[in-house]
């Protein structure tokens, strides 16, 4: 059969660890020998990283914003273990971290559902995604330890220098403060993602934050959201006929668990860290969850929600044999095939990356699976198989498929 052609480019950003050897398997099994696969490469290995001194990690997001749909695989973010490891010249900062700033985007997590993973939460029967406004809050604070009795205020200066103050408390003796700051521009471009991604998916979107108790700072939230969606997303919404609702977080957290699932979730920074890690553990794996981040301009960069899977890699290295779970990633690549075929009019792109999700998912509930799915399914005789095996029973299924 003919390989499919691409028109325009998408950007690929290989990683590190275990998941960049899944990445190679996947390009050679399940991507190449279909697609005439055109990308722009970035090689975001940590060591090609220390190399260009994290350059090429902001090559490739300008490269995202000029294409507009990327691929990234999963990459380490050095700790003091990883400067010695590594020999890295400084401790480099997270590249989703610095590809997130620079796109100005939010990140949209959905746990991919399949016959026999059965979600704990027994009445969640469609996919529940996670956006997580990613600036700002308690991950931009500023503490101090107060050493004993004293007055702490909250100060602004203003450029003209006026001075604006509110008393945070009255120590009588030791404690601690914390200082958090967001800002408008931030906001309104996480709301633009997240109601924007709700009409592109067509699927209804919740907003929750503490504005009872936070009347000015969890309440520019609600209002940025509001004001947005009445001028600019209202009559989008009504055609579509999905729904905005704005409720508290403990609202919200009350009624997902007893909702059917099927929705858009959007969280503040720390909600959402926090939520998306319950939701994805509630769904049965952490290996089983995509991620998109979405720019309020529509760029769209897609990868696995879960992490370089060091410990397998060690494995891998000493020879051993491990049963590593690619599905997070395959999604990442399809994800992103659909998009750019989606925004080339290219339906024979979008089909087969709509083909090779439904094979990775016939392959799973035919039984076949990777270690971490056998021992949480609800079907019976599974084989186990090891990383290779499984992209190789895919690659299987997908020619049935495509046949």
């Amino acid at each position: 059969m003919d390989k499919i052609k691409m028109t325009t480019p998408l950007v690929e950003m290989d990683g590190d660890e275990m998941t960049r050897i899944l990445w190679k398997m996947i390009k050679d099994e399940l991507l190449l020998p279909f697609i005439d696969l055109n990308t722009e490469y970035y090689d975001l290995g940590l060591e090609h990283r220390n190399e260009t001194n994290d350059q090429v990690t902001v090559d490739s997001a300008n490269a995202t914003k000029k294409y507009g749909v990327a691929v990234k695989c999963a990459t380490i973010t050095p700790n003091a273990a990883r400067m010695t490891e590594y020999n890295l010249k400084e401790m480099w900062k997270s590249p989703n971290g610095t590809i997130r700033a620079m796109l100005d985007g939010t990140v949209f997590r959905t746990p991919i559902i399949v016959k026999g993973i059965e979600p704990c939460v027994r009445n969640w029967e469609k996919p529940i995604t996670l956006a997580r406004h990613a600036y700002g809050d308690v991950y931009k604070n500023v503490e101090i330890k107060v050493p004993g009795a004293g007055k702490a205020e909250l100060v602004f200066t203003s450029e003209d220098g006026t001075k604006t103050s509110e008393v945070i408390h009255e120590f009588k003796g030791p404690g601690i403060i914390q200082g958090m700051h967001n800002t408008e521009k931030s906001i309104e471009s996480f709301a633009r993602a997240c109601l924007g991604y709700a009409v592109s998916t067509k699927q209804d979107i919740w907003f929750a934050t503490k504005d009872t108790i936070s009347k000015k700072y969890d309440h520019t939230f609600k209002d940025i959201f509001q004001e947005i969606y009445e001028k600019e997303y209202k009559e989008k919404f009504e055609e579509l006929g999905i729904e905005y609702f704005y409720t508290l977080i403990d609202d919200a957290v009350a009624r997902v668990m007893k909702s059917k699932g099927g929705f858009i979730w959007a969280c503040k920074n720390y909600d959402g860290d926090v939520m998306s890690d319950m939701v994805s553990s509630a769904f049965g794996s952490l290996a089983m969850m995509t991620s998109v981040l979405v720019s309020p301009s529509g760029v769209y960069e897609y990868e696995a929600a879960h992490g370089t899977v060091q410990r397998h890699y060690y494995k891998h290295l000493k020879g051993e044999e491990t049963s590593t779970n690619s599905v997070a990633t395959i999604f990442a690549w399809t994800g992103a095939l659909k998009k750019r075929g989606e925004l080339d009019g290219n339906t024979e792109l979008m089909n087969f990356a709509d083909a090779l999700e439904k094979a990775t998912l016939s392959t799973i509930e035919s039984g076949k699976m990777t270690k971490d799915l056998a021992l949480i399914t609800s079907l019976k005789d599974v084989t186990v198989l090891n990383s290779r095996e499984f992209i190789l029973a895919i690659r299987e299924t997908l020619e049935k498929e495509l046949a």
